[in-house]
């Protein structure tokens, strides 16, 4: 999600923003709809119905305008579409594609109760993953010209976990609609990929934390997508523990949940650590030195984690009867709203400014 630029306006009239120029439009902007979509289901959760629809309703909508402006883009600057895709610090947002197609599948079945358009993203959300991985991964291997590590790794990077571990989530929760041998299968795909997630982190997240502690760090590079170190843990989370309560329906499950349960804790445990770390680095960057707070669309990438972490708490404590820590996703929840709240809020204030310039 790093180097997410705000669409430029065309030209304005009145209060017109069309048509924008999708020259400078960044796929990490489906950032939105991953954070809008578990928000939705966030506020669920803990009874707020007509909130989780209309965040909803918002996600949907945002979705199809980021695709057909996508689209736009792939067509009028294809050279600069696939320039960004293998670049070191922009390529790992195009990940957002992928999990805000699974999260958005994810919102369809557990709110809209349909499974069809469920299963249908997920499709999309797959093509994209295999897609995505293996062209940016190779290109990142290959490529003469690299940056060093200081220059050329962020939190974003961590964005190729959130999409491998969004398809797990999302099969994981069709497997329980759909009969036999097809609810083994997804269930099997749902255990690779969570197994596969958890991999990427450790590989990146050593990377990453290496970045942090022997190279210069200043208050520019304390991006937001650095929330997704937690964000990738919390959804790593989600996906074990529906692992666990999918278990009865395949044995090969219910024969490894000792191993299942431990590493959903590991996981639970690593993303609650990152927590009170992240927000002390963030009154550092913009308490202590003084770093201006203006919207940014990166900024709903610090606002999905908070969501999947209240969501990931809450399945947790479900699958593994932790009552003590029922009053957590709640908390969180409220949380995650807020801060959605306060970014639409900015977001939409950022456009008004744009109009009236």
């Amino acid at each position: 999600m790093s180097d997410a630029r705000l669409p430029a306006t065309g030209r304005a009239i009145g209060k017109r923003f069309w048509p924008p120029d999708v020259r400078t439009l960044s796929s990490g902007y489906f950032g939105m709809v991953m954070a809008t979509g578990i928000v939705s289901l966030a506020a669920d959760q803990i009874g707020l119905h007509g909130i989780a629809w209309g965040l909803f309703g918002i996600a949907v909508v945002a979705y199809l305008v980021l695709w057909g402006l996508t689209v736009l883009r792939i067509l009028r600057h294809t050279r600069l579409f696939f320039s960004d895709l293998v670049d070191h610090l922009r390529g790992p947002g195009f990940f957002t594609m992928v999990a805000a197609s699974a999260v958005l599948g994810s919102a369809f079945i557990l709110l809209a109760h349909s499974w069809i358009i469920g299963f249908a993203l997920w499709c999309v959300a797959v093509v994209l993953w295999l897609a995505l991985t293996y062209t940016i991964f190779t290109a990142f291997t290959v490529k003469e010209d690299k940056p060093d590590l200081a220059h050329g790794i962020s939190g974003a990077w961590l964005l190729a976990v959130v999409a491998t571990q969004s398809i797990a989530v999302l099969a994981a929760l069709l497997a329980v609609q759909v009969a036999q041998p097809w609810r083994l299968d997804l269930n099997f795909l749902a255990l690779s990929m969570w197994l596969w997630g958890g991999m990427l982190y450790i590989w990146m997240m050593s990377l990453i934390f290496y970045r942090y502690t022997f190279f210069r760090f200043s208050p520019a590079d304390l991006s937001p997508p650095y929330w997704i170190n937690m964000g990738a843990m919390a959804i790593s989370t989600l996906a074990g523990s529906l692992l666990i309560l999918n278990s009865d329906d395949a044995p090969f499950l219910h024969s490894i949940v000792p191993f299942m349960k431990g590493f959903t804790v590991f996981y639970w445990a690593t993303g609650t650590w990152w927590i009170p770390m992240l927000v002390i680095l963030g009154i550092w960057r913009h308490v202590y030195k003084r770093f201006p707070l203006r919207y940014d669309p990166l900024y709903w990438g610090a606002v999905f984690p908070l969501g999947m972490y209240a969501v990931g708490t809450h399945r947790m404590a479900q699958a593994m009867g932790f009552e003590f820590i029922s009053a957590l996703p709640v908390v969180f929840a409220v949380v995650a709203m807020i801060a959605w709240a306060v970014t639409f809020i900015a977001y939409l204030a950022g456009l008004l400014r744009s109009g009236e310039a």
